[in-house]
């Protein structure tokens, strides 16, 4: 199975979202037994919290569901376990960056690389502003996570004719 992570800084707004949009992407194209994913935070100010209402109320509004997040932490395990670990921003990619061993850094990247309509280099973070802010974040993450989803159908395809 191909894993990836979704990853912010306290996993209630955009990791989630991101998690979300990509789940439902990847059932959509068949592929729920052969690519995982999940999210975490950076720090540990959400632990145990469901994601934001309001980032879970613009998600529902276009068919995605958040409500089985829950947010954590990145652990040393999730390093290994995953295939593609993708920060929403700088900061926690260099968060990522100074905690991930050597061997996995590879695995380390911004989400917004895989984006395809949008130039920007990072999802911004909606938490301090309105509901538009988390629909911006939504077209961001549709559009990085089709992008991510071309990218890991082609390895789980690979891995599966192997």
């Amino acid at each position: 199975m191909t894993k990836v992570l979704f990853v912010c800084m306290g996993n209630i707004c955009r990791s989630p979202s991101a998690e979300g949009v990509f789940r439902h992407l990847v059932d959509e194209a068949g592929l729920s037994g052969v690519i995982g994913s999940d999210s975490a935070g950076t720090h540990s100010f959400h632990i145990g919290e469901a994601p934001d209402a309001r980032a879970q109320a613009a998600a529902r509004k276009r068919g995605y569901e958040l409500s089985h997040c829950v947010a954590r932490q990145i652990t040393p395990e999730d390093f290994r376990e995953f295939d593609l670990i993708l920060a929403m921003d700088w900061e926690n990619l260099s968060a990522l960056q100074q905690q991930c061993p050597k061997v996995y850094q590879h695995k380390l990247m911004l989400l917004m690389r895989f984006a395809n309509e949008f130039e920007e280099a990072t999802v911004p973070d909606p938490y301090y502003g309105g509901p538009e802010g988390f629909n911006k974040v939504l077209d961001y993450l549709e559009d990085a996570c089709q992008g991510v989803l071309e990218l890991v159908r082609k390895r789980a395809l690979q891995y599966q004719a192997a």
